[in-house]
């Protein structure tokens, strides 16, 4: 298949069999109508959202300390990355974009014609994000720098101090930095954007990830207003507008949004005290504690590839986790913490009785 047009990790995810205790996934559980106040009575077919619906736009623009003008509204996290793209690429432009790291970030840069560029984040450096490693790695025709905070699959978080440092390399370049925060309402970091840094950030998120309402498909970009209006005429191209509503829902979550994540931090601790003290007494592990979200990455010490283990894992114990090699860090497997915690339980039991059997030789 032509890599343009291809997301590994995304056809894995949507193709692969049910497992009975599944460890891939990262949205936090999915919340029930009835935990959305009003839900029922907010649904309407209706109502004017041209350029985003008013009302969300003002309350995605006061949760996160921007004018509305620089809020454009998405059909999810991907969405929005995928517009940014399409809004400031063309043909032959270079996007740099961090390793390990999520595919479909990778993908959309092709999919419009532009070349990726790869700097790493190392296992041994606590999957830092080094400005250095981003420096060696423009060229005279990078025009955005992709990063995510924190760091999908990792966990690792993205300290402002280099973020900044990234930015005056991106000024320097007349070029953008991206910043896919997706996770980070799911962490104790504070929820300042990374667009409020300087007009050349971008970030972008949704309602996806960290608050149980993944099905809304609610995104957003925060953004200069420059760069808004350039992003606003490629979603003309691309979906014209976003779904009322999804929409009208998505401003009453924003009106509950405390309620919401206190609930997912309430599934989160308890999961991720379970998934921690597994990995402690786990000496085949080796791992880097995330500083929050929904998942985290660790190895097998001294094993090259986790994709045996991860195979025998799913078709002998019905137990999923994310091969490492969907994230270019092979060696590696992705198990997220967002769901049901007796499932959870149950598949770390799994693991822990794979890894007993060396399921990896």
């Amino acid at each position: 298949m032509n890599p343009r047009f291809h997301a590994p990790y995304m056809e894995w995810a949507k193709t692969r069999p049910s497992p009975r205790f599944d460890l891939a996934g990262s949205n936090v559980l999915a919340c029930a109508v009835e935990e959305l106040d009003g839900a029922r009575d907010a649904l309407a077919f209706s109502g004017r959202n041209d350029s985003g619906y008013v009302p969300l736009l003002d309350a995605i623009a006061a949760r996160y300390g921007v004018r509305p003008d620089q809020v454009t509204t998405a059909q999810g996290t991907s969405g929005a990355n995928f517009l940014v793209c399409a809004a400031l690429l063309e043909p032959g432009d270079d996007v740099l974009v961090e390793a390990p790291g999520y595919d479909p970030l990778l993908g959309a840069p092709r999919l419009l014609g532009a070349n990726v560029v790869r700097f790493d984040r190392r296992f041994d450096e606590g999957w830092a994000l080094d400005p250095e490693r981003v420096a060696g790695a423009l060229t005279p025709r990078t025009r955005l720098i992709i990063v995510t905070r924190p760091h999908n699959p990792t966990g690792a978080h993205a300290d402002l101090v280099a973020l900044r440092d990234i930015g005056c390399l991106a000024a320097r370049q007349r070029a953008h930095v991206l910043v896919d925060e997706v996770y980070l309402d799911a962490t104790d970091v504070s929820p300042t954007a990374a667009a409020t840094l300087g007009d050349e950030f971008i970030s972008t998120s949704s309602l996806t990830k960290s608050y149980g309402l993944a099905g809304l498909r609610s995104g957003w970009i925060l953004s200069s207003n420059a760069v808004a209006e350039r992003l606003r005429r490629a979603r003309d191209v691309v979906d014209g507008t976003g779904s009322i509503v999804t929409e009208r829902l998505s401003v009453l979550a924003f009106g509950q949004l405390d309620k919401l994540i206190a609930r997912s931090r309430a599934i989160l601790g308890v999961n991720w005290a379970l998934v921690r003290d597994f990995l402690h007494s786990r000496p085949e592990l080796e791992y880097v504690e995330p500083a929050g979200g929904t998942v985290v990455f660790p190895r097998i010490r001294g094993v090259d590839s986790a994709d045996r283990f991860a195979e025998r894992l799913l078709q002998h114990r019905e137990t999923a986790i994310v091969p490492g090699r969907f994230f270019g860090a092979p060696a590696h497997f992705r198990i997220g913490f967002s769901g049901a915690t007796d499932p959870l339980r149950g598949g770390l039991e799994a693991v822990a009785e794979a890894l007993e059997a060396q399921e990896w030789s």
